[in-house]
C-alpha cells in the first residue's frame, strides 16, 4: 500500500502587515509604495470614524459608505460607476466582511488593487472568494483580481467590536477553519493552518469575552481569523458556507450569528464520517473529540444557539435544503440528503443539541 502524500495546493499572492496601532503608518506606506493618487475608502458609517483615523496620514480622493451585508448586485453596481467616475487607482476598504465584499465586487470588474484593513474576524480580506446577491440567491466564485494584495491587521481597530459581535465574528472564522479540513480541496498544508487557526481562535475568544480590551485576546483572534481564511481559500467552501451562503442570500440572516449558530451541526454531522479531520481538530482545542471542544468554547463565550433567534422559521427549510442541495460539494464526508439537511436545519432552527445528528445515521 503506499502511502505516500500527494496533493496540490496553491498558496495566494498577498502581503500581511500586522501591529497594535500601526494601521495608519502601514497605509500611508502602502499608498507611498504604490504611489497611488486616487485613493477610494470604502466603509460603513459605523466605521468612518475608525476610518478617519486609519487614513490619517493619506490623502483620500472618494469616501464611499453604501455598504450593505451580502453585497446585493445593484449596491455592487453603484459603488463600480463611482470608482470609474473618479479615476480611482487604489481601494482602500475599513470595516467587516460586507465591507471588504464591496471591495471585491468593485475589483471584479475594475482589477483595481486592494487594501484591506479588518475590523472583524470575518476573514473575507484573505481569500479571493467573491460574494454577490441578486433576486434572494446569493452567488459566489473564485477570481485572483478580488483578492487584496495588502492585508493591514491591527487589532487596536477591534477594541470597540462588542463583545457579542466579536464572539459571532470570530466563530465565523472558526467556521473557516472546520469547512477547511473536509472542503473540496482540502490538503495537509491547508489543513495544519486551519488547526493553529481554531486554537488561536479557541485561545482569544475567552480572553475578549473576559477582557474586552485585552491585546493579546484580540490579536490572537485576528491571527487566528486569518489562518482560517487562508486555509479555507485553498481547500474551498464545503457544506457549512453552502447552507449558511443560502441562509443569509435567501433570507437575509446576519452573516456571522448565522455561522456562528449553524457550526456545531455540520460539525457533529460530518464528523463521524471524516475520523482524519475530526482528530486534527479535537487536537486542536485541547479536547476529546472535535465537537466537545467547540460545545466547550460556544459555552465559555456565550455563543449563538438558535435560528429562530435571527428571523428563521420552519417555514423556510424546505426552500433551504432545495437551493442548499443544488451545492453541496460532491466530497463532502457524509452523503447529504433532503431528509438529513432538514433535520440538520431543525436541529439549529431549535438550538437542539447538535450531539442528535452525530448519536445513530439511522437518526436522519
Amino acid at each position: 500500500m503506499n502511502n505516500s502524500l500527494a496533493f496540490i495546493h496553491d498558496t495566494l499572492p498577498q502581503k500581511v502587515m500586522f501591529g497594535y496601532g500601526q494601521s495608519s503608518t502601514f497605509l500611508k506606506q502602502e499608498v507611498e509604495l504604490r504611489g497611488s493618487k486616487k485613493v477610494m475608502v470604502i466603509a460603513g458609517e459605523r466605521e468612518l470614524e475608525i476610518a478617519q483615523k486609519v487614513t490619517s496620514d493619506i490623502e483620500v480622493a472618494l469616501w464611499y459608505d453604501e455598504v450593505v451585508m451580502h453585497v446585493p448586485i445593484e449596491v455592487a453596481e453603484r459603488a463600480r460607476q463611482s470608482a470609474a467616475d473618479n479615476g480611482i487607482d487604489l481601494l482602500v476598504c475599513v470595516g467587516g466582511g460586507s465591507t471588504t465584499g464591496l471591495a471585491k465586487a468593485i475589483a471584479m470588474t475594475t482589477a483595481l488593487p486592494i487594501v484591506a484593513v479588518p475590523t472583524t474576524y470575518a476573514g473575507s480580506e484573505a481569500t479571493n472568494v467573491w460574494g454577490l446577491t441578486e433576486a434572494q440567491r446569493k452567488t459566489t466564485g473564485v477570481d485572483l483580481k478580488v483578492l487584496p494584495q495588502t492585508v493591514i491587521y491591527d487589532s487596536e481597530l477591534t477594541m470597540s467590536l462588542p463583545v457579542d459581535m466579536s464572539v459571532a465574528s470570530g466563530l465565523n472564522g472558526l467556521a473557516h477553519c472546520i469547512d477547511s479540513l473536509w472542503g473540496p480541496h482540502a490538503d495537509p498544508i491547508n489543513a495544519a493552518l486551519a488547526a493553529e487557526g481554531i486554537r488561536a481562535l479557541n485561545e482569544g475568544l475567552p480572553k475578549i469575552v473576559a477582557d474586552p480590551h485585552s491585546i493579546d485576546g484580540r490579536d490572537q483572534a485576528l491571527y487566528g481569523a486569518y489562518l482560517a481564511a487562508v486555509s479555507f481559500a485553498s481547500a474551498g467552501s464545503g457544506l457549512h458556507h453552502k447552507i449558511c451562503h443560502t441562509l443569509g442570500g435567501t433570507f437575509n440572516l446576519p452573516h456571522a450569528q448565522t455561522h456562528a449558530t449553524v457550526l456545531p451541526y455540520v460539525l457533529a454531522f460530518n464528523a463521524g464520517d471524516a475520523p482524519e479531520a475530526e482528530r486534527r481538530a479535537a487536537a486542536a482545542f485541547g479536547s476529546d473529540t472535535a465537537l466537545e471542544g467547540l460545545q466547550r468554547l460556544r459555552e465559555a463565550v456565550d455563543a449563538p444557539q438558535r435560528l429562530s433567534d435571527y428571523g428563521f422559521s420552519a417555514d423556510g427549510i424546505e426552500e433551504a435544503v432545495e437551493v442548499t442541495l443544488e451545492k453541496v460539494p460532491a466530497n463532502n464526508p457524509r452523503p447529504v440528503t433532503k431528509e438529513n439537511l432538514s433535520k440538520l436545519l431543525e436541529a439549529a432552527l431549535n438550538g437542539e443539541d447538535p450531539a442528535v445528528l452525530s448519536a445513530s445515521h439511522t437518526l436522519i
